[in-house]
């Protein structure tokens, strides 16, 4: 389980996170849910470990991974954008972290995550030969295949259009349910918010305001601008 308490960030003198508290449960899928420049993505790197908090904690199964490196973390982090390697075959880009862990099954674990996200034989291709939805199914394949702990997912399906985002939306769930994967997603589209995860939380102006599944939100708003945003 992953539980962020009171945690606080401060970027270039600019508090950008404040007293931000959050609990992901084991084979939870919880969506962060704002307005851009709320912080959802900073809260993603902290708990990542690429952003350093000024006060509060992150504890995993309990344990505080404060002075935790990021690559120790056995987290999995997806960019906004996919940041996929184009000099690399889809193979490539999907078994880097298998590579740079030591793992000796690549190949393999490599064909699992493709075939988790439908792009089994897809190995040998090109990033650049690949449609924008392809290129996410590879992205979040690279996220899984490691088999982190926790996966979080950055405005996975912000890059393409209304119509391949709502083919994806279902796509994604599934995977992440079928892999009994513990994640955070964050992005600002209410429905894909709902669709993609257990419970929302909703973020505004660095904190968050409010956790729970939509219904329950919207019954009791803590404020009218909760009730806006989501109605």
């Amino acid at each position: 389980m992953l539980s962020v308490e009171r945690l606080d960030v401060v970027i270039d003198s600019k508090p950008i996170l404040e007293n931000v508290s959050l609990e992901v449960g084991d084979g939870e899928v919880v969506a962060v849910l704002g307005p851009s420049g709320s912080g959802k993505s900073t809260l993603l790197r902290a708990i990542a470990g690429l952003v350093e908090p000024a006060t509060g904690e992150i504890r995993w199964d309990g344990r505080n991974i404060a002075s935790v490196p990021t690559h120790k973390r056995r987290f999995g982090l997806m960019f906004q954008g996919y940041a996929l390697f184009p000099h690399m075959t889809v193979a490539g880009n999907v078994g880097f972290g298998l590579k740079m862990a030591g793992k000796d099954s690549i190949a393999r674990e490599v064909e699992e995550a493709l075939s988790a996200v439908g792009l089994e034989r897809f190995g040998p291709r090109q990033i650049e030969s690949l449609s924008g939805g392809e290129q996410q199914r590879v992205a979040l394949a690279r996220t899984l295949a490691p088999k982190p702990d926790l996966v979080m997912l950055d405005e996975p399906l912000g890059a393409l259009d209304r119509n391949l985002r709502r083919t994806l939306v279902a796509d994604t769930r599934k995977v992440l349910e079928e892999r009994d994967v513990t994640a955070i997603v964050v992005t600002h589209d209410r429905d894909e918010a709902v669709a993609l995860s257990d419970r929302l939380a909703v973020m505004r102006e660095g904190t968050i305001v409010q956790t729970g599944r939509l219904d329950e939100i919207l019954a009791a708003p803590v404020d009218d601008w909760v009730a806006g945003f989501l109605s």
